[in-house]
């Protein structure tokens, strides 16, 4: 019965070489229970299959408009006429998801797939399809299987069988996580996981919960139990102009990452980027979005040797 347990994935990314060690398939489950406003995959926040627009796709009410006539609660009128990429003159849908309840109608009547559903049921024995048809990559290269999200572990017993069924057939796994779960699903996940990919996002708990909207304590409390049950930690902190960049904020992740040094692998430092704007832009919900100038190269070399000076192993993506 296993084989039926269904979990909400928004891509499966093979030939990943960023979420672990080696060539790896990524698997990326819907749902987080943070909010950071840098989010660079802003469609992994909602549980649910949602519908998104990609205007570069998007051939114009004139050329098609059949989604107009498919919304059965008129959510779709016609836009206003802009200039697309190719300096051509366009109408756009205007999409008003206010009363949308994501029955994808209007998707499946998009010519041009503009307009997709992000969210798709699949079982296990599905995904393992998937992944084990990679498994030559994962030996060659030292590589394996991560599953991601979002939040995966907010999406429990799919992702533990999913991890359990991967070492049955002899695949390294990772789990990308922000922690932020209760101790109960990553005990669960232990004894099928070969490193955790952990964010650490912040060490201020105040200002974690006002950026991020949740406090640290129990990421933080997670990690520790981790290391002191044998396991891995492959750290990853995502590094914010304005928010944990400085040199005072990283004095603070090294007393903590002190703490459960023997089970810390690797500290993968992220310099912002500006990739995920346009993600926002798709799902049609006008929600604000943090910009900011990426780091430097001097700033991230910066953080990156005061971790070292401490005896960590640090690399920047």
């Amino acid at each position: 019965m296993t084989n039926e347990i269904t979990g909400k994935t928004y891509d499966i990314q093979g030939f990943s070489v960023q979420d672990g060690p080696g060539v790896r398939t990524t698997v990326f489950l819907k749902g987080c229970p943070l909010r950071c406003p840098w989010c660079h995959s802003p469609e992994s926040q909602r549980f649910n299959t949602e519908l998104n627009w990609m205007s570069i796709r998007c051939l114009g009410i004139d050329a098609c408009g059949y989604c107009v006539n498919a919304c059965p609660k008129g959510c779709i009128t016609r836009g206003e006429t802009t200039i697309n990429a190719l300096g051509d003159s366009i109408t756009f849908p205007a999409v008003d998801k206010t009363n949308c309840d994501e029955c994808g109608l209007c998707a499946k009547a998009c010519k041009a797939t503009a307009l997709y559903m992000c969210g798709t049921d699949m079982t296990i024995a599905e995904v393992m399809r998937r992944l084990t048809h990679d498994k030559p990559f994962y030996e060659t290269s030292g590589g394996g299987v991560t599953v991601s999200g979002g939040e995966c572990l907010s999406q429990p017993d799919f992702t533990i069988e999913l991890l359990r069924q991967c070492k049955e057939n002899g695949i390294n796994t990772a789990v990308d996580t922000t922690g932020f779960v209760p101790w109960s699903a990553i005990e669960r996940a232990l004894p099928y996981t070969d490193m955790f990919l952990y964010d650490l996002k912040c060490m201020d708990s105040a200002m974690h919960k006002q950026v991020i909207g949740v406090p640290n304590e129990l990421i933080l409390e997670n990690a520790q139990k981790i290391a002191e049950h044998g396991g891995k930690l492959w750290i990853r902190i995502p590094v914010m102009p304005m928010f944990n960049d400085s040199r005072e904020h990283f004095d603070k992740y090294g007393e903590f990452l002190t703490t459960v040094k023997d089970a810390v692998i690797n500290i993968q430092l992220l310099p912002y980027h500006k990739m995920g704007i346009s993600k926002y832009d798709r799902l049609l919900t006008n929600e604000q979005v943090f910009v900011a100038e990426p780091p430097s190269d001097a700033l991230m070399e910066e953080r990156k040797a005061q971790l070292e000076a401490r005896g960590f192993t640090v690399r920047i993506h």
